[in-house]
């Protein structure tokens, strides 16, 4: 295999062997069996898995694989091409007229990720006459979406909607969009969307709502954070993806405004110059919105998991913040300390993530925990002890 001397390959090098001494390089773990509560990983059997997005349990679901399985039989892989020339087919719009139905908006368009979706929005509809507001602690995607574009760009504390205010106070352009996490997925805290939807409507701004940990996990059926909040319906945009709850392949969409969706399609990039999504994605992401709609007990069973992950978390002394979400973070202080928890707890059979600066704050570090409806109490206990053990081997809790 050849090999770089080049200044540039040697200086990558360095900072990685840096991350390394300084105990914060990511390493990734193969996974050896179906994403489930459940898995096989590094040779290790029966792992209790709490870092997946996996929230209903669905990834592995048999109705949801029959569901791919019929369509690759129908359908064929892939469609080999970009929907506007060769590309859209019946499943394609089946599934866009769902989501628009699931979120009471007049139409949707699908993404290769919801990535791609917040990547495509801001370039697409705004321009150098708008302004775009974004909370600070907005996902990536939304961060790279809005430096696509040209608009005024603000940034506003974290949900500080008197900050917020003082900008659409001053603001002056002739087009404004507010845009924050539904669920800002590191604390697994909501927005506060029925005042953001207070400030917008007063100031003729658009909300735009990205609900990827919401949907499927939050409100009395599942609709997510708007339908927990009581504004479902209300929202203007809403992007998300359908790679969390809703079966966790990949695929994200934009839903809203007929105009606004027809824009898209006519304008946006990562929908005119990629791949459409799979037909076995489609058909299998129907599926996992019949599997909601016909089984609500699966959100609450995660809401009665959630709800006692996190209150025998606070009783083992752990520093758990407030909430409801089932992102549920443990807070520790150094990132190399979270970590290097996180590889215990694997040795121990518990799959959980430690995340540090810059994802979160110095300081900050933590291990977020992420607990689906398909834990038994059994798991869950299970985890909780050897969370128990590694926090006392480290001082962070008592013995």
């Amino acid at each position: 295999m050849a090999g770089s001397s080049n200044a540039l390959i040697e200086h990558l090098a360095g900072e990685l062997d840096a991350l390394r001494e300084a105990g914060t390089y990511k390493s990734e773990h193969e996974l050896e069996s179906p994403q489930d509560a459940v898995v096989d990983v590094d040779g290790r059997d029966d792992v209790v898995m709490l870092t997946s997005n996996n929230y209903l349990g669905l990834a592995d679901h048999p109705r949801i694989k029959a569901a791919a399985r019929r369509a690759i039989e129908e359908w064929g892989y892939g469609m080999a091409s970009v929907r506007f020339i060769c590309g859209t087919d019946t499943l394609h719009l089946k599934l866009e007229e769902r989501i628009a139905g699931f979120f009471e908006t007049e139409a949707a368009i699908l993404f290769t990720s919801c990535w791609n979706a917040n990547e495509a929005l801001f370039f697409a509809v705004l321009d150098e006459e708008d302004a775009v507001f974004s909370d600070e602690l907005n996902h990536a995607s939304i961060i790279d979406g809005i430096r696509l574009c040209k608009a005024n760009r603000y940034r506003f504390a974290h949900a500080d909607l008197d900050a917020l205010a003082d900008q659409l106070e001053t603001d002056e352009s002739r087009h404004r969009m507010v845009v924050t996490d539904g669920v800002f997925s590191m604390e697994g805290e909501m927005a506060r969307l029925p005042a953001l939807l207070e400030l917008c409507r007063k100031h003729d701004a658009v909300l735009v709502v990205d609900d990827s940990h919401g949907t499927g996990v939050l409100g009395e059926t599942g609709k997510g954070t708007m339908e927990e909040l009581g504004v479902h319906g209300k929202v203007d945009v809403v992007t998300g993806t359908l790679g969390k709850a809703l079966g966790g392949a990949v695929g994200g969409f934009v839903a809203g405004p007929g105009a606004l969706v027809d824009i898209l399609r006519q304008r946006s990039r990562p929908y005119l110059f990629s791949n459409a999504v799979p037909p076995m994605v489609a058909a299998a992401a129907l599926e996992a919105f019949d599997l909601l709609e016909e089984e609500p007990e699966r959100v609450r069973r995660l809401r009665e998991n959630t709800a006692y992950f996190r209150e025998a978390l606070r009783e083992r002394g752990f520093d758990v913040p407030e909430g409801i979400h089932a992102v549920v973070p443990i807070l520790v202080g150094e990132t190399a300390l979270a970590i290097r928890m996180s590889k215990e707890l694997l040795d121990d059979g518990v799959y959980v993530s430690g995340f540090g600066f810059p994802v979160v704050p110095k300081g900050e570090a933590r291990l977020r925990c992420q607990v689906s409806a398909a834990h038994s109490k059994e798991e869950l206990d299970r985890a909780i002890d050897a969370i128990a053990d590694v926090g006392a081997r480290h001082g962070v809790v008592d013995r």
